[in-house]
């Protein structure tokens, strides 16, 4: 069976760390080798990016924080992603591309066309078979984050910047129902699990 590049994305707040759990139980109980990594980070030199671009005292200006974002997205794809896939092993990746053109992008005012020009240079045809967008709204997110103690440098926005994040991941999905699965979040957790164990099934019964 070829392996499958799989992505869980979504706004702050949406409960992506509790259903990763989920997927891990997932891929377990039919013993399919999967590797779970995220971004950015995800290697030495990620990881490194990712403070930096997390820490709130950081000040960056938005070309250049586009810019750091794929370049750990390409040491990622060097190092981890690749070698994985075409060694038959199953990946998932906790955000990817999808979270530059809502972050960056939507969030932040970025031009799409520019993201896609990296995406296309950083990630050749490379896209991934299926991505999970959970999805709740904004005012829910803002919410959440609210109560962190210690907000990152996203995290520390104001709510109609999490208004546009939400909005442009809805805008992505729309464009391309095929790849996308929006689940909705803001509900019981045992009915989030419900859809993500049936996009992951329908994910690995396509040819």
């Amino acid at each position: 069976m070829k392996p499958r590049f799989i992505t869980l994305d979504g706004i702050d707040g949406s409960g992506k760390s509790t259903h990763l759990d989920a997927m891990k139980d997932w891929f377990a109980a039919r013993r399919l080798p999967v590797l779970f990594t995220r971004e950015p980070g995800g290697t030495p030199l990620g990881e490194e990016l990712r403070r930096l671009l997390l820490d709130p005292a950081t000040r960056v200006g938005l070309h250049a924080e586009a810019l750091l974002m794929f370049a750990a997205r390409r040491q990622h794809l060097d190092d981890v992603i690749l070698p994985a896939l075409a060694g038959g092993t199953n990946v998932v990746s906790d955000r990817f591309t999808d979270a530059t053109f809502a972050y960056q992008g939507g969030g932040r005012g970025l031009p799409a066309a520019d993201i896609a020009a990296l995406e296309n240079w950083v990630q050749g045809s490379l896209r991934p078979d299926l991505t999970l967008i959970l999805d709740v709204p904004a005012e829910v997110s803002f919410e959440r984050v609210a109560k962190a103690r210690n907000k990152d440098r996203f995290e520390q926005e104001q709510a109609a910047f999490f208004l546009r994040v939400r909005q442009a991941y809805l805008d992505r999905a729309a464009a391309d129902t095929q790849r996308y699965r929006v689940i909705d979040s803001n509900r019981d957790k045992a009915e989030v699990r419900a859809d993500v164990e049936a996009a992951l099934a329908a994910c690995f019964e396509a040819v």
